[in-house]
């Protein structure tokens, strides 16, 4: 492992993908793989893949993985007062050991802003969102009068689909009893992130909460309040940005997904994948820096690694 590295070093090594022979194959995501260790185990790869629209990037982001698996390390450890969470130990800047546990298939948006998906809808001129009714007269990046919770079904593959919170429990997708536990849950969790942000200068503006159960207890899963779960605007001039009708400065992954609208791509039927070139991926990669750097208040110091796979594998056996 290295921390010295050129720029053309570190786009020729991203970890787009891992091999380890001696374990069984990994479940592939969109950005994770994810090792079965054993019955209550887990070995979880964040890649430095990236996905927009339901559709990873032909090209990878330098250490987005790291990044993202040491921003949800930290994240996790916030909130592990509140719910239950699968951390066991992170063994390496890209690999977390965390607990087995059975995915509920439901993941929960909560929203505290008129911004991204919401927006979308609120200005086709519908005003119902998953069953929540939104209030007349915003204009995008407004503040909810409270925030809102947002469900989506989880797709095994293509797109996840928004659902109301009434279907959820008519179909009996999620017992009642445990959907008000998430409930609960992802509202405190949406505050405590609030608070964290606001602390460093940062507004969380929406985010995104994947729940499992661990021997029967609801488990805070997957990620939590990093950028590719989570919207964040700056603090710093939001009214006036807002009073003037400007644009939000924020940190997500909306600007790779407004790079692409730019280039006729939003996931949809006869569009073809542009590639990113390599000026815009570490415009990318230094965004996911800086906002590992607000939130946590620690450098980002990335380690260049020439053979992942030989690495991977003498952590997970």
């Amino acid at each position: 492992m290295s921390s010295d590295f050129t720029t053309h070093e570190a786009l020729e090594h991203c970890i787009t993908h891992t091999d380890v022979p001696a374990l069984p194959e990994p479940y592939k995501g969109k950005v994770r793989e994810v090792y079965p260790l054993d019955n209550d185990r887990l070995g979880i790869v964040v890649t430095d893949r990236i996905s927009a629209f339901d559709h990873i990037m032909r090209q990878a982001i330098p250490f987005k993985g790291q990044i993202l698996n040491q921003l949800a390390a930290f994240s996790f450890e916030k909130v592990k007062d509140i719910v239950a969470t699968h951390i066991i130990d992170v063994l390496h800047p890209n690999v977390t050991i965390a607990k087995k546990c059975e995915t509920v298939p439901i993941e929960v948006v909560v929203r505290a802003y008129l911004t991204g998906h919401a927006w979308r809808v609120y200005k086709s001129d519908e005003r119902t969102l998953c069953g929540v009714e939104m209030p007349d007269g915003l204009n995008e990046h407004d503040k909810f009068p409270s925030p809102i919770l947002t469900p989506a079904t989880k797709a095994l593959e293509g797109h996840d689909e928004d659902i109301s919170e009434e279907e959820i429990l008519s179909r009996k997708i999620v017992e009642p009893a445990l959907w008000n536990e998430i409930k609960e849950a992802a509202f405190r969790l949406f505050e405590r992130g609030t608070k964290v942000a606001a602390e460093q200068g940062l507004i969380l503006v929406d985010t995104k909460y994947e729940f499992g159960l661990y021997k029967g207890e609801l488990t805070l899963i997957d990620e939590v309040h990093t950028t590719d779960s989570s919207r964040y605007f700056y603090k710093d001039g939001y009214e006036e940005r807002q009073a003037k009708g400007e644009g939000q400065k924020q940190l997500s992954k909306e600007f790779l997904r407004e790079w692409l609208m730019k280039h006729d791509f939003q996931g949809l039927e006869g569009q073809t994948l542009p590639d990113l070139p390599d000026e815009f991926r570490m415009e990318v990669y230094n965004r996911y820096a800086e906002l590992f750097e607000m939130l946590t208040g620690n450098k980002f110091k990335p380690v260049l690694e020439k053979n992942f796979n030989k690495t991977l594998g003498e952590i997970l056996r």
